[in-house]
């Protein structure tokens, strides 16, 4: 499969500290009816660390139910271990998820032969499209180019998301490689996009989606002047909903215009008052331009 255009990473709405599976849905329909190309559920922004097995499987469940082959879904399968990643991978190949998002394991650090193993032993046991996630600031772990080069020659892996800050890597990837880049930084995604990205899987588009996917599909199409005057109009707003951590400020954005509760899951919690004053500046000003 091909991968390319604007990839929403869904925030998990909750409802009294339980999954709010009718918000869920109306998330989905507002960014189908938006024109979004794909959904990834219950990654980092769908705050996968603190779902448990059962609620993890049941959000992937319903994104696919609710999309109905409207668009892509890309489902949060990855893991720390092995076998739990096979077993959240294989549960999204049976409910129909079209690929899987995988991160690199986390806080145990595996060498990058351990990186190789654990990949491609996911690829193999289920058979299932793998966009693999190099997100080292979370992970503390990258995948060396080196590395992916070599998974990519695995035929499950189709992708690999890139939300290491770096441009010249999505080079160094496009000179070497044909596998699929997705920006995963929304103030990348149109750097990106112009040395040979393929798209953008966005925490913004939570919020924005008829702008991000306009943004997306303008710098794929090569019309670079319209993409730069939107990529610096929504520039602000990119950069705000990083000023405390995913998902916190783009949850706490969709409660102020009343789509979600306000509610995480320890240890996230509310923003500090003078970043949420921030963020609800930036809102009201984009609302207004």
């Amino acid at each position: 499969m091909n991968l390319r255009g604007c990839y929403t990473a869904l925030v998990t709405p909750f409802r009294n500290s339980q999954v709010c599976y009718s918000t869920l849905k109306e998330l989905i329909e507002e960014q189908i009816q938006a024109g979004i190309d794909g959904l990834v559920p219950v990654g980092t922004t769908g705050e996968s660390p603190t779902l448990t097995i059962n609620e993890h499987k049941k959000v992937i469940q319903t994104t696919i139910e609710t999309v109905g082959n409207r668009c892509t879904v890309i489902a949060g399968t990855g893991g720390n271990s092995t076998s739990e990643a096979l077993e959240l991978t294989q549960f999204a190949k049976d409910a129909g998820a079209d690929a899987t998002l995988q991160v690199t394991p986390y806080y145990n650090k595996p060498s990058q032969e351990g990186l190789y193993r654990h990949f491609s032993k996911i690829a193999d046991g289920v058979g299932l499209p793998i966009v693999l996630y190099n997100i080292p600031g979370r992970t503390g772990i990258e995948i060396k180019l080196e590395t992916l080069l070599d998974l990519g020659k695995i035929k499950c892996i189709i992708a690999v998301k890139e939300a290491g800050g770096s441009v010249d890597r999505v080079s160094l990837i496009k000179s070497k490689s044909d596998i699929t880049v997705l920006s995963g930084d929304d103030m990348l995604t149109l750097p990106m996009i112009s040395v040979g990205a393929e798209g953008v899987i966005s925490v913004a588009s939570n919020l924005i989606p008829e702008e991000m996917v306009t943004l997306t599909h303008d710098a794929l199409s090569n019309n670079f002047a319209k993409a730069r005057i939107r990529h610096l109009k929504l520039h602000e707003i990119f950069s705000v909903l990083f000023v405390e951590t995913n998902p916190i400020p783009i949850k706490a954005a969709l409660a102020h215009l009343g789509k979600i509760n306000e509610e995480y899951r320890l240890p996230l919690c509310c923003m500090a008052k003078e970043n949420r004053d921030l963020l609800i500046r930036t809102i009201n000003k984009l609302q207004k331009s």
